[in-house]
């Protein structure tokens, strides 16, 4: 039993929720200035989690045929046999109605803009086979991570009216998550070429991967500091912003043109997640510490 459950957290990558997690509670931290129920942090929790998890169980599934020709990926769950397809479908379901019955216990508003990031996670799979743009339609789908965490207080969303900064924060992340998709797409430049895949490195070389990467990291950059300004940062928040602007530099700085997995690994996971939890602790530093 404990084996089967370990299988299914290693299949869906629960380790990977640490990506945008922190962002969710920042969002929410910032729409209560530092002060939310036990509830809520709960709710928020369970319903990242669903959905991140709803959205890794649909890419699995709709990429099984692709993963099973990938050397790099062939050795995954569904294709190796690991797990089978009806148990992955009953774990998009089960996650799914853990994603939608949070979204309903936290308030109306989040449970009527439940279906928006639902959509967009069955789509991004299917767009890697036309458009490069996938990699921000990936970015898109973690964006809702602050967008959440606000929501799940304020229980309102209007983005042009008195809730722009924390979209901007949003937009952010979709440069953030696009910028680093694509140097992990570097992996599998010419797997994508031979089965006509879109990624930025497989249409257009390394080099310009590496440079748009770059470029993407630091609109990210840019909209993150605005925000964080817009939002009264303190010494905290201009102290997380140094060590984010250096992170994101070390990140390119050990890929580079002549990269390897264990670099991608180190960039994909390692400097990101360290990335997100520092942003979070220096928005509730700042919120909590006068």
């Amino acid at each position: 039993m404990f084996h089967r459950l370990k299988n299914y957290a290693d299949f869906i990558k629960i380790e990977h929720t640490l990506f945008a997690l922190p962002f969710a509670y920042a969002g929410a931290v910032l729409a209560s200035n530092g002060f939310f129920s036990l509830k809520t942090f709960i709710l928020i929790l369970t319903a990242f989690t669903g959905m991140r998890t709803l959205a890794m169980t649909l890419n699995r599934i709709i990429d099984r045929e692709l993963d099973a020709l990938n050397p790099r990926t062939k050795k995954r769950h569904l294709p190796a046999g690991m797990i089978s397809l009806k148990e992955a479908y009953a774990i998009a379901l089960i996650s799914s109605a853990i994603f939608f019955g949070s979204a309903f216990l936290i308030n109306m508003t989040a449970f009527i803009l439940s279906p928006i990031p639902a959509i967009t996670s069955l789509v991004y799979p299917y767009m890697k086979r036309y458009t490069c743009l996938s990699h921000y339609i990936l970015g898109l789908n973690l964006a809702y991570a602050p967008l959440g965490g606000w929501v799940a207080i304020k229980d309102s969303f209007e983005p042009l009216n008195g809730e722009l900064n924390i979209t901007i924060l949003g937009i952010g992340v979709v440069f953030w998550v696009a910028g680093f998709d694509m140097i992990y797409g570097l992996q599998d430049i010419e797997f994508d070429r031979r089965y006509r895949l879109h990624s930025i490195g497989a249409h257009f070389g390394v080099r310009t991967a590496l440079i748009t990467s770059a470029i993407s990291h630091i609109i990210f950059f840019c909209l993150v500091a605005y925000s964080l300004f817009q939002f009264d940062s303190g010494i905290f928040g201009k102290s997380g912003l140094v060590i984010i602007a250096l992170l994101l530099i070390y990140q390119h700085f050990i890929v580079g043109e002549n990269y390897n997995e264990k670099r991608i690994q180190i960039a994909f996971f390692n400097s990101n997640a360290i990335l997100s939890a520092v942003l979070l602790f220096s928005i509730v530093a700042d919120t909590l510490i006068p």
